[in-house]
Parts: structure tokens; C-alpha cells; sequence
């Protein structure tokens, strides 16, 4: 079986890899994990007890920037870490000093860049795309093709619904004055945001807040409210059934 596996590395008991896997030195996986074909570990890496990666997948990568990039990839970057229990999918990326918890599913062709932190229980949907510097708390979904721009928030039981897109350059690439306010989304726990919608640079949901589909979200979202349009206004109170209290039983 072809294989590339460095003397350095330490494989726990049970754990199986598949044809073409390449692990660089010093990478660390744990007991009964289940790892591909043409999976491609790098240095130092280190990975939990019952994962499973699967095919085409790479793990640890490092960054590259274009000399016209604003800001240039670090040099420096610490291994990537995968919890326990995380199921990995197919052509997935994820970068150096990427930080995931426990129980996470990350979904076929998603991305992860560098210092991303995804705390536990989350699901990662086919397809999206975590840039850097991305904070992820516990429970949230995010479902196919969600692009999470570079410096955004989202904390815990948040659901963002397929091809959601965020931003955090408000001039666009002109004008040297962006440097001084890049900034991302912030997700407070329990918002939701419907299907193909857009939210602005800086823009926060409140707890429970909730923009509605196809909506763009040019202004901060209070809590427990609805908005909708574009750009979006409020709508409606959050009903009381549809409240994150009244609904974590059923999580």
C-alpha cells in the first residue's frame, strides 16, 4: 500500500489510513480514528481519538499571500488541532493554526483557514468557507456554501441558513482609510440568519435576532427581533416559540 508515513509520527491503536496518505513528522493521531485515501497531514498536527478524515482531505496547510495581499501570511504558524469525535469530510482544507473542539462534522469541500477557533458540537456545512481569524463558539450550523469573511464572531446555538454571505470591507478596496476599519460579523447567541442573505461590514445580531432571507443587513439587529428587506427593516418580534430558551431541550 502506498503510503508516506514519518517515522516521527504516532498513530494510536485501531486507527486505519487508507492508499496515497502522506503524514509529515511530529503529527500526533489519537485511538480508532479512520483516515482516507490521498489524505495529506502536515507537521506536527495533532488530531483526536475516534476521527474520521476522509478522502482527498488536507490537514495543516499553510497560508500563501499575494504581494498585493493587505495582510501577509505568518511564518510562524502552530500545528492545527482536531478534537475528539470530529468527522472530517471529503476535499476538505484546513489550515495551520486552525483550533477545533470536540464532536464537530465538517462537511465536504469546506475550508478552514489559519487561527480559526470552533469550540464543540458544531455543524460546518459542504462547501462553506471560515476565513482567518474567525472565533466559533458551540452548538451553531452552517449550512452549505455560508462564506464567513476574516474577523467575525459567532457564538453559540447560532444558525445560519445555505449561501449566506459576509463581509468586512466596507470601501471596497479603495481608499488607504480601510485599513483602520476592517472588521467582521458578530453573531450573538441564538441568531439566525435565512437563506441567501447578506450582512454587512461591522453588523451585529442581538441574541435571538433574526434576519430573514434574501434580506441585507446594513444596520446592527436588535434582539429578538425580525428583519427583513433590503435593506432590511424590522418586521416582527421573534415569536415566544422560536426563542433559543425554549428550544434547548430540543438541541
Amino acid at each position: 500500500m502506498n503510503k508516506n508515513i514519518s517515522k516521527t509520527a504516532s498513530i494510536g491503536d485501531s486507527t486505519t489510513t487508507g492508499f496515497n496518505v502522506i503524514i509529515f513528522d511530529d503529527v500526533k493521531i489519537g485511538e480508532n480514528c479512520a483516515i482516507g485515501n490521498n489524505v495529506i497531514i502536515y507537521e506536527g498536527t495533532a488530531i483526536g481519538d475516534n476521527v474520521r478524515i476522509d478522502d482527498n482531505t488536507i490537514i495543516g496547510k499553510k497560508p500563501m499571500s499575494s504581494p498585493r495581499s493587505i495582510f501577509k501570511a505568518a511564518k510562524d504558524l502552530k500545528p492545527a488541532k482536531i478534537g475528539n469525535n470530529c468527522m472530517i469530510g471529503a476535499n476538505v482544507i484546513i489550515y495551520a493554526q486552525c483550533k477545533m473542539g470536540e464532536n464537530n462534522l465538517v462537511a465536504d469541500l469546506a475550508t478552514l483557514r489559519e487561527n480559526v477557533i470552533i469550540n464543540d458540537y458544531n455543524i460546518i456545512g459542504r462547501g462553506v468557507s471560515i476565513e482567518n481569524f474567525v472565533k466559533i463558539g458551540s452548538r451553531n450550523k452552517l449550512e452549505t456554501n455560508t462564506y464567513i469573511t476574516a474577523y467575525s464572531e459567532i457564538e453559540d446555538y447560532c444558525f445560519i441558513a445555505p449561501c449566506v454571505a459576509t463581509s468586512n470591507d466596507n470601501f471596497m478596496a479603495r481608499d488607504p482609510e480601510r485599513y483602520k476599519h476592517f472588521k467582521g460579523v458578530t453573531l450573538k447567541t441564538g441568531s439566525r440568519i435565512g437563506t441567501n442573505a447578506t450582512i454587512l461590514p461591522g453588523k451585529i445580531i442581538e441574541n435571538d435576532g433574526v434576519i430573514a432571507a434574501g434580506s441585507i443587513a446594513s444596520k446592527d439587529i436588535p434582539k429578538e427581533e425580525v428583519w427583513l428587506g433590503t435593506p432590511a427593516k424590522f418586521y416582527k418580534k421573534v415569536p415566544t416559540t422560536q426563542l433559543l430558551k425554549n428550544n434547548l431541550d430540543k438541541k
